[in-house]
């Protein structure tokens, strides 16, 4: 169990480290600093002297060997647009966005697991195929389009939330939160709803599988042949085990919500880490692009990580094999 822990934990960082290589490879070849900082009538000298202060004249290994050694530091350089600490940008939007993401994701937990369990226990049922058809629009709608329905229903038509920005914020030990204020949560819910739909429904879809799978494996009819009631049935021995790959499933979608951000935060003019992604990448601010793709590839492998450490606590059989 500990050398697997241990194996996995040095895949994790291999994977890292060739992800940071890339996004310093996209900074080395594709970024113009001298460009972006200097104007078209900059001299020789002046940009001889940028290029010593950025370092740019030496090897690629010892440029890359600084690039890794800044990040556990958060020095990751300055933006070339703004010429702004590019640790600074992101850690005055990321509040911003990880509350979006865990809004989204509280969302999607609590409509489409009670949906899920009803879908694949009453799979027939006239109320569990409403659920799976409505869901459809979760699979075929792009998050902009939901987002724009949602703008003209609830902001336009009713008035009821508006249609961008967050709302009043308040600073809590360094943490700019908009989710202690009426405006904040106002300003939350249409685009937490937007970026909830397709986890919403992508888990309903899941749950109700496993459920229906689970239903008709030999130990639940055994089980029923014994005479146990089916709520027993159901909730104790199918939940349970369809429960596993539906937590798995979430961890990672927590991943996905985070990175696929970007759409909905520019349709609701959500002042977050996938804004700031749009605004460098219509200014070619290379920089800021591949700290924003170290960052995804970070998340996404942390909590993959995560999972595959936690999960043979819940699943005794991987236990077993680990051993």
């Amino acid at each position: 169990m500990i050398l697997h822990a241990v194996e996995r934990i040095l895949q994790t960082l291999l994977v890292i480290l060739i992800i940071s290589f890339i996004a310093f490879m996209l900074i080395d070849t594709l970024g113009d600093p001298l460009g972006l900082l200097l104007p078209p009538d900059a001299s020789l000298a002046e940009r001889q002297a940028l290029t010593e202060r950025l370092g740019l004249d030496r090897p690629l290994l010892a440029r890359f060997a600084e690039f890794l050694a800044g990040l556990p530091r958060g020095d990751l350089g300055i933006s070339y647009r703004t010429q702004e600490e590019v640790s600074g940008m992101i850690a005055a939007r990321l509040p911003a966005t990880i509350e979006l993401a865990a809004v989204a994701l509280l969302i999607s937990l609590v409509v489409a697991i009670p949906a899920g369990i009803y879908t694949g226990v009453f799979p027939r049922s006239r109320f569990a195929r409403a659920i799976m058809f409505v869901s459809i629009a979760g699979v075929t709608l792009p998050n902009f389009v939901v987002g724009i329905l949602l703008i003209a229903i609830f902001s336009v038509q009713l008035g009821w939330f508006p249609s961008f920005g967050r709302g009043a914020t308040i600073v809590l030990g360094g943490w700019e939160t908009g989710l202690l204020t009426r405006s904040g949560w106002h300003a939350i819910i249409l685009p937490a709803l937007t970026l909830s739909l397709f986890q919403m429904t992508f888990i309903i879809r899941l749950l109700r599988t496993q459920l229906m799978e689970i239903g008709r494996s030999e130990h639940i009819r055994f089980a029923r042949a014994r005479g146990l009631g089916e709520a027993r049935l159901w909730f104790v021995y199918a939940l349970r085990n369809a429960l596993l790959p539906t937590i798995t499933m979430l961890a990672l979608q927590l991943g996905n919500i985070i990175a696929f951000s970007v759409v909905t935060e520019s349709v609701f003019a959500w002042p977050g880490i996938g804004t700031l992604f749009l605004q460098s990448v219509q200014a070619a601010d290379i920089r800021v692009i591949a700290i924003y793709l170290i960052f995804v590839g970070i998340v996404y492998m942390v909590i993959n990580l995560l999972v595959e450490l936690l999960y043979p606590l819940i699943d005794p059989r991987l236990r077993q094999r680990h051993a």
